[in-house]
């Protein structure tokens, strides 16, 4: 008998992941199946489990590149940027850019139940958060914003630019997607604006 052969395909793990995301896209979280996956990667049902031991497993990778991919889209349009609170701005609009290029990446981090299943996931997550917070601290830096914790900061910034990319994902906003790249210019600077003329949200306890 011939020698069973040792299973190639070449990158097989982000051949899955990219059919992984496509079938997110279309069947959503709950026809989301391993199986499926690698039918559409075009690889046996067992070629998965090379990489991922599970659904779960699967899911927190694709989240992981998510926040990669996030993290890289902050970073470049940052660079764009003359001052911390022009940088800040910028962070933003790379948020909102990436969240309208890959609505089913956006699904895999924030709507799925994948926290617990690979550290990669968290530190990618916390990765991308500190591009946000360390842009918090340079406007602090500057005299932009109030001394003090910037976490709370970093917060309202994230759920602005967070909550416009999900209006435009569910297309309940009144213009297209280059419009509202745009428009998160506008929301940065009126956030930041609110925020420098307020008292920082979590002062010091006494003692």
């Amino acid at each position: 008998m011939q020698a069973k052969r040792p299973y190639h395909h070449a990158n097989l793990k982000q051949s899955l992941l990219g059919a992984a995301v496509h079938l997110l896209a279309e069947a959503g979280p709950q026809g989301f199946t391993l199986r499926e996956v690698a039918r559409r990667a075009g690889v046996s049902h067992n070629a998965p489990y090379r990489h991922f031991k599970d659904k779960d497993d699967l899911l927190a990778a694709m989240a992981a590149e998510g926040f990669d991919r996030l993290t890289a889209s902050m970073n470049a349009a940052i660079a764009e940027g003359d001052s911390a609170a022009d940088r800040l701005g910028l962070a933003g609009r790379g948020y909102v850019e990436f969240a309208v290029g890959s609505p089913q990446h956006l699904v895999v981090m924030f709507e799925t139940t994948v926290a617990g299943c690979s550290p990669k996931y968290a530190e990618a997550g916390m990765r991308a958060f500190q591009v946000l917070l360390n842009g918090i601290e340079a406007v602090q830096a500057e005299g932009g914003l109030p001394e003090g914790d910037p976490h709370p900061f970093a917060v309202v910034a994230w759920a602005a630019v967070h909550g416009l990319a999900k209006l435009a994902i569910a297309g309940r906003l009144p213009f297209d997607a280059t419009r509202t790249v745009q428009f998160t210019n506008y929301l940065s600077q009126a956030v930041l604006h609110g925020m420098a003329n307020l008292p920082h949200p979590l002062p010091p306890t006494a003692g």
